[in-house]
């Protein structure tokens, strides 16, 4: 089967599946804690600096930030997007490479670290503080449930990370001035923000194919070790 189209069935299925899962929707913010994780960094990477970032129960976010303007700007508005579909695949090549409970150690401190460097709105630090919690806990029950765990947040991520730039693509068409970093590129830029925004549904559909490959050798090796025991 061609494995574009093994992966868009896959990011199907997922959409559809995960919705059923209780409080799927909670654990979806973790994507906006990414992309607004990758605005920061990429800001003090470029010697700006980071005011705060907000977090939103509606899955959206902010990051209040001061870089200087030009090539700068336009680096940190293609950072957040980029960095959740990165993200996901570096979730996968955990799983691919066996390291589910240090990945989970890894995010939480991610969250750690947002909520004592940048995150400042009550709900955001709210939320952090839960799901270092609940992750840290599963950390600790044991290997099934912590490799089941991961592997939620996993695909969690790999859906939210195309789905996010897909939802802003339709958003570019219907209301250009108001689609969040496609927006901003587009007036930094002059070109249109639907660009921008395809331009992110590209990078992270390629993402996601990179992250299935990995899961499809995770589990091929795991069949084979099977029939050969």
């Amino acid at each position: 089967m061609n494995k574009w189209f093994k992966t868009i069935l896959y990011l199907l299925g997922a959409a559809i599946l995960t919705r059923f899962i209780p409080f799927s929707s909670w654990f979806r913010i973790m994507d906006t804690m990414i992309h607004e994780l990758g605005h920061a960094v990429t800001t003090l990477l470029l010697s700006g600096r980071v005011k705060s970032i907000a977090l939103y129960p509606d899955h959206s976010g902010a990051t209040l930030s001061v870089v200087a303007s030009g090539w700068r700007t336009i680096l940190v508005s293609l950072s957040g997007y980029m960095s959740a579909s990165l993200f996901s695949v570096l979730m996968f090549h955990g799983y691919a490479k066996r390291k589910q409970g240090e990945g989970l150690l890894a995010i939480s401190g991610v969250a750690v670290l947002m909520i004592l460097l940048f995150v400042q709105n009550g709900y955001g630090i709210i939320w952090l503080t839960i799901f270092v919690i609940i992750t840290l806990a599963i950390y600790f029950i044991g290997p099934r449930v912590r490799n089941a765990y991961y592997l939620l947040l996993a695909f969690l991520s790999l859906e939210e990370s195309v789905m996010g730039p897909f939802s802003l693509l339709l958003y570019s068409f219907q209301r250009p001035g108001r689609a969040g970093d496609a927006t901003n590129l587009a007036l930094q830029t002059s070109v249109p923000a639907f660009v921008w925004a395809l331009l992110f549904l590209v990078f992270a559909l390629w993402c996601a194919k990179l992250a299935l490959s990995l899961f499809w050798s995770k589990r091929s090796g795991v069949q084979t070790r099977v029939r050969n025991m």
